[in-house]
């Protein structure tokens, strides 16, 4: 048998001399353990190789030679190993891992390598850590590089960096490429976002920061002041909150009601004051003497650009405006949710000056609902529609470290008396913080950042074809199925209004929700058929078998799903707008 002596070796490399070494202390065989592994491209695997020692008279012995022995593999094009037993698969095939000493003495494994995969050996990727946490460059076109690390739950680490989906929260900050590297656009800080997709469509996320330190950051290009006209009192203690809403040239919005760029001014300022330069609290008019003001809000840009809103009209009377309604108050005051696409009820209580004094305006034709920031955190809104809608209802499409804040819910009451349109509003907030969850959950799970540049919700068209322009009519439900929502043709008349030609709602991308618009019986309408993305169904979404579809008298429906499939995201669901056409001729 050949025989190894390692006393000299096994003294140096591990620091110590091997009690009884001499003549009769040999390595007479080398074990590898695992004996196989299987890996899809780009995983790696550590073996361990085990020394059995012979003592002579005495039992025989093992020691950890993993750093001792030399390491090969015969098919590195397949899978490659390091000096100290860490192999790397590289592409399909099977490859054998030797490690051996000198003497002949030797022992293999085996490494099979299938496809590329964002999976390691022991099972899906569980957690994903985006390595640095945070990185920061002087200036535009300056470059950083992120690397994603994603451990299993077998504990088993891979570098993920060129096999996850890569996003930046402000493009106009940064941009992020597919394999992890970062380049500076304008000055601000980005939260940048890997996501990595198992075989079985769950998902882990990572999360960093990268700042740009200098440059231009992204100017506004627009200012809106909500609500538009306020009524208030001198003396009574009443005021007007305002808002303002900046727009970038990239159409992103945020509210900028209390930033140190944006200055309230008031034409008048001995009719009514308002707001200021203070760290919050900005936006309020308070009543000085009767007549009629304007506020405005200007936005300097760091590059000294100035845009102005357009004004917003205060009228101060001496005394209590005559809307019986004497104050208005949005209950809770606030509301945080943790997970896309939770919602929240805010509820409009007013108080009167006739009984019943308290009344709970929620839902109340003459209410109307406003978010600050529509497209992360919408709304449900009732104004000029019936009792029995659900308005008041947020629900999160993005997160509150996305958008940088929560949003501002504004409820805005207008006095029904033509003669006195005056406006009342309340306000609260609503947020989607988020939390690093342990272990991460996936992108449906949880607010994550980077959702407000790519909200979570698609946009339904609906239009009207044929010869019929006169009386045709087609509805939906909203996405909390407050019915009649979109209510699109010149047959609409439920709020004295007939409907438009063309009509859009906003529903939830990753719902998995599917919405059934309907075309109700009318006189002298012919249906013609659904023309676009629109499945022919029963009145509860449910696909017709056919071959009759639909019947010229209705009423008629079908069924779309805003869901779409990304092949790339092993059939993740993405954002989809949806356009759907139906054709009304005359009968």
């Amino acid at each position: 048998m050949n025989r190894f002596r390692i006393c000299a070796v096994l003294s140096a490399g591990l620091g110590f001399l091997l009690a009884g070494c001499g003549s009769n202390t040999d390595v007479s065989t080398i074990q590898i353990t695992p004996t196989s592994q299987s890996l899809a491209a780009g995983q790696t695997a550590q073996f361990k190789a085990t020394g059995i020692i012979h003592h002579g008279e005495h039992p025989d012995s093992t020691q950890d030679v993993t750093t001792l022995v030399t390491w090969a593999s015969n098919a590195p094009s397949i899978a490659t190993v390091s000096s100290t037993g860490l192999a790397t698969a590289v592409s399909a095939g099977t490859a054998t891992i030797t490690a051996s000493m000198p003497g002949a003495i030797s022992a293999t494994a085996t490494v099979t390598t299938t496809g590329g995969s964002t999976g390691k050996a022991g099972g899906n990727v569980v957690s994903l850590s985006v390595i640095p946490g945070s990185q920061a460059v002087a200036s535009p076109n300056e470059t950083s590089q992120f690397i994603a690390i994603g451990t299993t739950a077998a504990g088993a680490t891979e570098d993920l960096t060129s096999q996850v989906k890569w996003t930046s929260s402000s493009p106009t900050v940064a941009t992020i490429s597919s394999t992890g590297l970062a380049t500076g656009i304008g000055q601000g800080t980005t939260t940048v976002t890997a996501i990595a997709t198992n075989s079985d469509s769950t998902v882990a996320t990572g999360t960093a920061t990268f700042t740009v330190t200098a440059g231009t950051q992204e100017a506004i290009t627009a200012v809106t002041i909500t609500p538009n006209a306020e009524s208030i009192g001198v003396g009574q203690g009443t005021t007007a909150q305002f808002i303002a809403i900046g727009t970038t040239g990239a159409g992103l919005n945020q509210d900028v009601t209390n930033s140190p760029q944006l200055k309230w001014i008031s034409s008048v300022p001995s009719i009514a004051t308002v707001t200021s330069g203070q760290a919050s609290g900005n936006g309020v008019a308070q009543g000085v003497s009767a007549g009629s003001t304007s506020i405005t809000a200007v936005w300097t840009n760091l590059d000294n650009t100035v845009v102005t809103s357009s004004p917003a009209s205060v009228k101060v009377t001496l005394t209590t405006p005559p809307n019986p309604l004497l104050s208005l108050t949005i209950i809770p005051s606030s509301i945080s949710v943790g997970n896309l696409q939770a919602t929240g009820q805010f509820l409009a209580i007013g108080t009167f000056s006739s009984p019943p004094y308290t009344r709970d305006l929620t839902n109340d034709p003459h209410m109307t609902w406003i978010s600050s920031f529509p497209d992360s955190f919408p709304v449900n809104t009732n104004s000029g529609g019936t009792s029995s809608a659900s308005a008041g209802i947020v629900t999160a499409y993005g997160s509150t470290a996305a958008s940088g804040q929560g949003a501002t819910i504004i409820a805005e009451y207008t006095n029904p008396d033509p003669n006195d349109p005056t406006v009342q509003t309340a306000t609260a907030t609503f947020s989607c913080p988020y939390v690093e969850p342990n272990p991460p959950l996936g992108i449906t799970g949880s607010c994550y950042p980077g959702s407000e540049a790519t909200p979570l919700k698609v946009t339904l068209t609906v239009y009207g074809e044929g010869l019929n322009t006169t009386n045709w009519l087609v509805t939906a439900p909203s996405a909390t199925n407050t019915p009649d929502v979109i209510h699109c043709g010149p047959g609409w008349a439920a709020d004295g209004n007939s409907g438009g030609s063309v009509c859009v709602g906003i529903y939830p991308a990753y719902s998995g929700e599917t919405i059934v618009l309907t075309a109700p019986a009318r006189p002298g309408v012919a249906f013609g058929g659904w023309t676009n993305n629109c499945q022919p169904s029963d009145i509860n979404g449910n696909p017709l078998p056919g071959p009759t579809f639909w019947t010229a008298a209705g009423p008629n429906y079908c069924v779309i799903n805003v869901d779409s499939t990304d092949p790339a995201l092993n059939g993740a669901k993405v954002p989809t707008n949806v356009t759907v056409g139906a054709i009304f001729n005359n009968q």
